[in-house]
């Protein structure tokens, strides 16, 4: 027994040294860290529990039978973050360029059937040149086998892609199934075809972070949630993240103790925003002055800036907050806001994450491109969410909420359980002056001082149809409330719907607009 201990011992030794000094070294020299260095950062000190750290391939031809190194480039098992279980993988670029094949796959795929199972989150930490050329259509099967698991887990369980080195072709699709996808300057790219190919192609030519860069997927496509400057920020903030999930749609988002006052009066509302309509402010502010001691973690801050999306707790308990953000595009719906708030209010819902909708929006962008962009589809995506979530959802409108914008942000006839007003709201179909120019069109046109008759229809547009107490008189508002009670009556209201229980009617899935 002495002997086989020594001899598991020298092996243990031999998978966590890795496989050279000089692959490690080299790792480094690109200002990253080790895939178990990664996973120390991650989790709990000393909760790791690794499965299959003994796993080679099998395969041959192309030298491949005379390289067979521990773990296949891949670290898989399961450890807590603040003491609750959360399973991990983390490629290690060191051992075949952390490429995939099929003893890689597997193991893979048992840590992802393993998180399902337990229900528990699952972190990728990813780091790889894609599928293992020499291992052929397995390689490719492995990737299936994920793609398949992550759908399955879609919804079920939270999933969070950390993109710590580059990740091509179909290796890609992979973190864009999940819940949140984090990226680091500098030394992450996700792209499906690379930059040579794109040159050969098109003729175009580009870096790799150019083409699919921390920047480029956090502010232009949208690929990312999350971007950082470092390792070491990322993975505390994926920590961070974890802190504010369930671990399991089953389950409830954890409650602290807040230090923040529930009844805390939110007076410097009344300075913050403006009654004009028409003046910019910053929504971040707002949201910082109602939640606990101003924290919130902002989801796609760099992409859709019109919208905000953000995770934070009111008297402890976990809120999904969706915002129009006046100082951008006047906080209009464009297609980019519809998709990025439609995808955060069915993440909330499938999480039990209560949503607040936060309203100062003025309608959807016009334009021929948003037009012929499909704005219609994608806007709809925003309706469907909203109308199918059945978390607690409260809305309170600000200033401005005009036509189908209006509607779309979770009014009150598309489901919402709450729904307040400030006394500066204006509700209506649209802004009193585009209203006046189409009702009282012929008058203007004849009168002999057109702009005298015009003044004078928009203020009998607005006194009539448009005052702050139009859609409380006809049941649309549940409450028209002072700025300064806005976070108590907010807490009080999610306090009452945490018991909230609703149904959807019995079906195999919706067909959501696409």
């Amino acid at each position: 027994m002495f002997s086989r201990l020594e001899e598991l011992n020298a092996l243990r030794e031999e998978v966590l040294r890795g496989p050279s000094e000089q692959a490690t070294q080299a790792q480094r020299s690109k200002g990253k860290l080790t895939a178990r260095e990664r996973i120390d950062l991650l989790l709990d000190k000393g909760s790791f529990h690794e499965v299959e750290s003994l796993r080679r391939h099998r395969a041959t031809g192309f030298g491949l039978e005379a390289k067979k190194p521990y773990t296949d480039g891949v670290v898989t098992g399961w450890g807590t973050v603040d003491g609750r279980t959360v399973f991990v993988y983390a490629h290690d670029f060191r051992i075949f360029g952390g490429a995939l094949g099929e003893a890689h796959a597997t193991k893979i795929h048992k840590i992802m059937d393993m998180a399902i199972a337990a229900g528990a989150p699952l972190v990728s930490l990813n780091d790889g040149a894609g599928a293992r050329i020499q291992e052929g259509v397995s390689a490719l099967a492995g990737y299936g086998g994920i793609f398949q698991r992550n759908t399955r887990a879609s919804g079920v369980i939270p999933q969070i892609s950390v993109m710590l080195g580059p990740c091509a072709g179909g290796a890609a699709y992979s973190p864009a199934l999940t819940d949140f996808v984090f990226m680091v300057r500098g030394t992450s790219q996700m792209f499906i075809t690379g930059p040579d190919v794109v040159k050969a192609v098109t003729g175009e030519e580009i870096s790799h972070n150019g083409l699919g860069g921390a920047d480029v997927h956090a502010g232009t496509s949208g690929v990312a949630h999350f971007v950082h400057d470092d390792e070491e920020t990322c993975l505390a903030e994926v920590r961070y993240l974890l802190s504010l999930l369930p671990s399991n749609n089953r389950e409830l988002p954890p409650v602290t103790v807040p230090s923040d006052s529930p009844g805390r009066p939110t007076e410097a509302l009344l300075r913050l925003v403006p009654e004009d309509g028409n003046r910019p402010y910053d929504m971040r502010g707002v949201i910082e002055e109602i939640v606990d001691d101003g924290d919130l973690l902002e989801v796609h801050d760099h992409w859709a800036r019109n919208i905000i999306c953000a995770l934070a707790r009111l008297d402890g308990q976990v809120v999904g907050i969706v915002a129009n953000q006046p100082q951008v595009l006047a906080g209009v719906l464009d297609i980019s806001a519809s998709e990025k708030a439609a995808r955060f209010v069915q993440l909330c819902d499938a999480f039990n994450v209560p949503i607040v909708t936060l309203l100062d929006v003025p309608g959807f962008l016009p334009g021929v491109d948003q037009e012929h962009g499909g704005i219609i589809r994608h806007g709809a995506k925003l309706l469907y969410a909203y109308c199918n979530a059945t978390t607690p959802r409260i809305s309170l409108v600000l200033r401005k909420a005009y036509g189908g914008a209006y509607i779309v942000m979770d009014s009150q006839s598309i489901g919402a359980d709450l729904t307040y007003a400030w006394p500066t709201n204006e509700i209506a179909v649209m802004g009193a002056e585009g209203a006046a120019n189409v009702i009282f069109r012929r008058q203007i046109a004849e009168a002999d001082d057109p702009e005298t008759v015009r003044a004078r229809r928009v203020k009998e547009y607005r006194a009539e149809l448009m005052h702050p107490y139009y859609a409380a008189e006809r049941g649309l508002i549940d409450e028209v409330i002072d700025p300064s009670e806005t976070r108590r009556i907010l807490i009080a209201s999610l306090s009452m719907l945490r018991t909230k229980h609703a149904e959807l009617p019995h079906r195999k899935h919706g067909n959501p607009p696409q």
